[in-house]
């Protein structure tokens, strides 16, 4: 009886181990853009309302405007927050590739890495 009941916590304190460890990074591909921006899917709207015609200058303009970068894959229409600020703004408007871990819970990537993408 104690070997039954040792092998069922055994088996109980491994599976919290598994669940809480940290989960592997994975590969997003898409553009950077600003929140505003992806939630219409495109920059339409600011070029021919506002005169902008770069991604890249839509998206910095934006974002200066109070909203926040995003990656948004136009394949499946998916917009990504990104908890890291910063690293995005070398990329604005670009095709890119994303390397980090996806919160589901929020929709949110932990960005370790962002490298130009095709």
């Amino acid at each position: 009886m104690k070997k039954a009941l040792l092998a069922v916590l055994g088996s109980a304190v491994l599976a919290l181990f598994a669940a809480s460890s940290p989960a592997a990074d994975s590969t997003y591909s898409g553009q950077i853009m600003d929140s505003a921006c992806a939630q219409m899917g495109s920059h339409d709207a600011m070029a021919t309302g506002h005169g902008v015609k770069a991604n890249k200058e839509c998206t910095l303009s934006c974002v200066k405007a109070g909203a926040k970068f995003v990656l948004y894959d136009a394949a499946s229409k998916k917009i990504y927050k990104l908890d890291d600020q910063q690293k995005p703004v070398q990329f604005a408007g670009e095709k890119v590739k994303v390397t980090g871990t996806l919160d589901k819970a929020t929709n949110t990537i932990h960005v370790a890495d962002i490298k130009a993408g095709s």
